[in-house]
């Protein structure tokens, strides 16, 4: 399959579950995860009408925006980018300053990094990331601390608090992970309004994903096709 044929498909399934879920699904944004692929299918992505891509790492989120900088085509000035994967408070800068949206902020002192690396007064988005698995090891907040995590971010006024990420966990059912995952953010809403994303749902769950209410979608591989080799 082509990566146009590829795209389709993946937003043909996206539209069914939505509907099955009794959804909109204009109201969920598709992000294409382009990690470990060049900057040139970025660049075709865009050619393509997507809006939204992800990276996982920041020297690459980092290269890929150095390398589009100056590129022309069509949709390139429209893309929003998306920093998906853990981050180190001392890439801080240099994630605040190539993403438009960071979905991984899972303590203080990251977002309190994030908000110090304000180059000017452009506000960040940000997600409170959860971790849904009882491994301490896994990314993101406890479900129970992730009040309190948003709570401070909502006092950096140089980021603007929008939702809560997670990932299922691999050791059960994703349903009732993004249960919770849903309950938390009905939890942050109540102090935060206008925190609606739920980023949550991958190539293998995102029907349950969007059926718990997930707003945004991170879809890797399935679009693009296999990761190039890295050796």
């Amino acid at each position: 399959m082509s990566l146009q044929e590829r795209l389709s498909a993946i937003d043909e399934q996206i539209a069914d579950a939505a509907r099955r879920a009794d959804r909109d699904a204009s109201e969920i944004t598709r992000i294409v995860v382009t990690k470990f692929h060049p900057a040139q299918l970025v660049q075709e992505l865009a050619a393509l009408g997507v809006t939204d891509v992800g990276e996982n790492r920041q020297q690459e989120l980092t290269a890929k925006r150095a390398a589009l900088r100056d590129a022309h085509g069509p949709g390139l000035d429209q893309l929003r980018w998306h920093y998906i994967g853990q981050a180190q408070t001392n890439k801080a800068a240099a994630i605040r300053r190539d993403a438009d949206a960071v979905h991984s902020v899972d303590r203080v002192k990251l977002a309190e990094a994030l908000h110090r690396a304000a180059a000017d007064l452009h506000p960040l988005d940000v997600l409170v990331q959860v971790n849904l698995t009882q491994d301490p090891g896994r990314g993101g907040v406890a479900p129970d601390e992730a009040g309190a995590l948003a709570e401070r971010i909502l006092e950096l006024d140089t980021l603007r608090l929008r939702g809560v990420m997670a990932v299922a966990p691999l050791d059960e059912p994703p349903a009732p992970a993004f249960a919770r995952l849903r309950a938390v953010a009905d939890g942050i809403r109540r102090i935060a309004p206008d925190a609606t994303w739920i980023s949550a749902g991958m190539t293998g769950d995102f029907a349950e994903a969007i059926d718990a209410g997930a707003t945004h979608l991170r879809i890797g591989s399935a679009i693009t096709g296999p990761r190039p080799d890295r050796g």
